[in-house]
Order: structure tokens, then sequence, then C-alpha cells
């Protein structure tokens, strides 16, 4: 877990650094990608539609904070309170690390003269990515705390949390509100804040706490 909260922080790190300075390679790499997905997108309206209504609606971020509501509730009421909040912590850095980064670096998002989708705020990273990543992290996480060995619908879930955050990934690009290194660096920020999350957590302090408090 340590290993992969280094690795995806550096890469988010360089990914970062590389679009700040508008490296060329990259930069090409991202317009030819849009460019292509766009036309594609203005040639086929019902497939458009469908990444329209699954990018705003189903994995939008509202969606995606409504379900870490409903985990923290349910755990709260599960007296399961350390874990509700940590995981309510989560979510909001999640929400602020995004904007703080959106702001620092200052990205546009591409323009079309035929634009088949619109969103607010800068370009990168990834804002719908970021926060798919982290909500399902932080899900499976939670799950695999008490219930993975006893729920025959674990693997369904993981299937389901792949899908939804490569899924929203490709909306964002097809829909021509995102350059693809924006959705890279919000799946690498998401995933680099649920390692952390969790290394937190088993942290010696909350080790301490639970032998303090008999784990209550």
């Amino acid at each position: 877990m340590r290993s992969s909260a280094v690795a995806s922080g550096l890469l988010a790190v360089l990914l970062l650094v590389l679009v700040a300075t508008r490296w060329g390679p990259l930069i090409a790499a991202d317009h030819d990608v849009a460019e292509a997905l766009h036309r594609s997108a203005v040639a086929e309206p019902g497939f458009t539609e469908l990444n329209r209504i699954l990018s705003d609606w189903i994995w939008d971020p509202w969606t995606m904070r409504a379900l870490i509501v409903v985990t923290v509730v349910v755990l709260w009421l599960r007296r399961e309170r350390r874990l509700a909040v940590w995981t309510a912590l989560a979510s909001v850095l999640t929400a602020v690390t995004q904007r703080v980064v959106k702001a620092l670096v200052d990205r546009p998002r591409p323009s079309w003269p035929d634009p088949v989708d619109s969103a607010q705020y800068e370009a990168f990273p990834s804002g719908h990515a970021m926060t798919a990543t982290v909500t399902w992290g932080l899900l499976l996480w939670v799950l695999a705390l008490h219930w993975q060995e006893r729920w025959r619908g674990w693997s369904v879930l993981v299937v389901a949390a792949l899908v939804s955050v490569v899924g929203v990934g490709w909306t964002r690009v097809y829909l021509g509100v995102h350059w693809t290194s924006d959705v890279v660096e919000g799946w690498l920020l998401g995933a680099c804040l649920v390692c952390v999350t969790v290394l937190t957590y088993r942290s010696r302090l909350w080790r301490r706490i639970d032998e303090e408090t008999g784990g209550e």
C-alpha cells in the first residue's frame, strides 16, 4: 500500500509538471485524441447522449458523494464512528485537493465550434475521474474490512468499480470536456488519496486510540 501511494503520488506530480510546462509531446497527444473522439461524438448523437447520461448523472461527482454519505451514515449507525469520520474526511479532502490543483494549473478545457457537452471550472485534473476513483476505492476498502469474505457479490462490486472509474474517464474525454491527461491525473491523485487514507487509518495513532478506548 505504501509503495502504491508513493508511485501514484510521484506519477501525479510528474504529470502535473508536464502539463503545467506544456510539454509538447503530451499536449500534442492530448489534442490528437480529443479531436478524434470529438469527431465521433458529433457523428454519433445516440452514443453521445448515452455518454452524457453516464457522465452527468450516473457517474457525476455528486452521485459519488451521495454514495459516500450513505456509507458514512451506515458506519455511524453501526458505531464504526472513527471509520465513518475517516471516510468523510477523505471525501472532503478529495474535493479540496482537486479545486486547489485546478486553480494552480489553470488549464483551459477543450474548445469546440460544435460542442456536445459543457463543464465548469478548469480542466486539470478531472474532478469526475478523481471523485469516482476515491469513492469506489473507499467503498471497496470499507467493505473489505468487514464483509469481503462473507459477501458473494464482492467480485461483481470490484468489476463495477473498475467499469465506473474507467468509464467516467472515457466519457469526459469523449464528450470533449477534458483532455486525456486531465483524466489520468484524476485517477493518479485519487489512487494516492485512497492509499494515504488507508495507511493513516492503520497508523499507530489509531491503534493507540483503540487500545485506550477498548475499540468503542
